[in-house]
Order: C-alpha cells, then structure tokens, then sequence
C-alpha cells in the first residue's frame, strides 16, 4: 500500500533551479533512504514534502489526498534532537498536543503509553542535559511520532552518536518502527547505515537535484547483523558508491 508520493517536483529560487522532477513512493510501514553530496537538494525536498515550502512544480500526496504545501501532515525530526533544555522530557514530548490545543494534563496522559516502548521510562521528570545522545534522538523521535503519527522524515537522525550507541539505536528503531507502525523516509551519509535500516534506498544527484536511483534492498539473510557481512551487501554497498561517484 501506497502511503506517500511525491510526484514531478521542482523547486527554484531566485530564477536557480535546485530540485528537478523528483518523484518517489513510501509504502505502509516502510524505510527508505535519501543519500546524496552536500548540497545536492536533499533539504529542500524534506521541506516540500512536510508541506513548509510550496513546491514551483509537483504535488506531495498522503493516502492519495493532495497535501502540497500542508504544514502539520507529515512529521519532520531534524538532524540535532532540538530539545528545550528548559522543559522536562514529558514537557518536550508532549509540546505537538500542547500546540494543537490540549491541557498538559491531558497531553501529559496522551503521551505517557509510550514511554516504556521508545525505552524512556524513568525519564519523564528529566531535562535533556541528564540525557545521553542515544536517550535524547529517542524523545526526539518519539515527539516527532506526536506531531503525525503515519509518516516522519529524519534529517540524518544518528549522524550525532559514536558508533557503538549508533548500533543500539539502528537495532532499537527497527524494533520500535515495527510496533507502531510508523513510515519513514531518512537522510544518511553513511551508506553502510543506508542499507543496514533501508527497505530502498533513492540516490539524489546532479544539478540541479534529481533521483538519479532507486535502489531496493532485498535481504537473502534475515538477520541485519549476519547480512552486513554478506557478498549482496557489498554489492549494495558498490551499487551506490558507483552512484555517488
């Protein structure tokens, strides 16, 4: 099932062209990945797609509804975990329903089921700065869940971790995506990463921006960890380094 499209789209500013023809699909409980150069547009296509910017050309499409240029749709985590260092971690969980209008209390209670799936239970009366790195992406994540809970862009969410905390959380987000359902479509440098989480994985390119390949992930092992070190990984991993070169 189709969840997002993004068809035809093209962004310009001040007569330079940044993104051309860019159209992609997530499907219902799917992963995919954006990888690309610097610069290359990947921004400005998160920001069409959560409806901040109005696209020169294209449609961004929920469930088959036209949502192109509708803030609020679609949830948007970016790179650093934009914690309030002044809120506690339920404070700054709950912020998307205090928004839209509920008591704290009531968004206080909304939020509170999910403590002990995104493993932040005993943290609600925390503020960040008690946190880890790894603790804060998941309340970060877990907010961005509260905004919009179909699907969540993520602008290089682990980028910021050490490579052991990185593993746990890669392990942690595939668990916790499964329980709640959740569509995702994240940003990576880290090609290993891109094909370790990805169910597919769109390479961006050219100038201006473009989808220059959409790579499907199909794994022959179940296990991540035993398929990383697989001859179809590297051949994944040749795949897109071809591209990006």
């Amino acid at each position: 099932m189709t969840l997002l499209q993004a068809k035809n789209l093209a962004q310009s500013y001040d007569g330079q062209e940044i993104i051309r023809d860019i159209s992609l699909e997530l499907g219902k409980n799917e992963i995919a990945c954006l990888i690309g150069t610097s610069g290359v547009g990947k921004t400005t296509l998160f920001q069409i797609l959560s409806g901040l910017h109005q696209p020169t050309q294209g449609q961004v499409l929920l469930e088959g509804k036209n949502i192109t240029g509708q803030a609020g749709k679609i949830s948007y985590m970016l790179q650093k975990d934009m914690l309030l260092p002044y809120r506690t971690i339920e404070d700054n969980i709950a912020l998307p329903l205090l928004i839209h209008g509920a008591s704290k209390k009531k968004a206080r209670a909304q939020i509170g089921i999910y403590f002990d799936e995104f493993g932040l239970s005993g943290t609600q009366k925390k503020y960040p700065s008690q946190l880890s790195g790894g603790m804060r992406q998941r309340a970060a994540l877990l907010r961005t869940y509260m905004f919009a809970n179909k699907v969540a862009l993520l602008d290089e969410p682990f980028s910021a971790l050490d490579a052991l905390t990185k593993h746990d959380m890669h392990k942690w987000y595939l668990n916790v995506m499964q329980k709640i359902e959740l569509s995702t479509i994240f940003v990576s440098h880290d090609i290993n990463e891109a094909i370790y989480l990805s169910d597919k994985v769109y390479v961006m390119g050219g100038c201006p921006g473009t989808i220059i390949k959409e790579i499907p992930i199909v794994r022959s092992i179940p296990d991540r960890d035993a398929f990383s070190l697989s001859p179809q990984f590297l051949e994944y991993k040749k795949q897109l380094l071809d591209c990006l070169q």
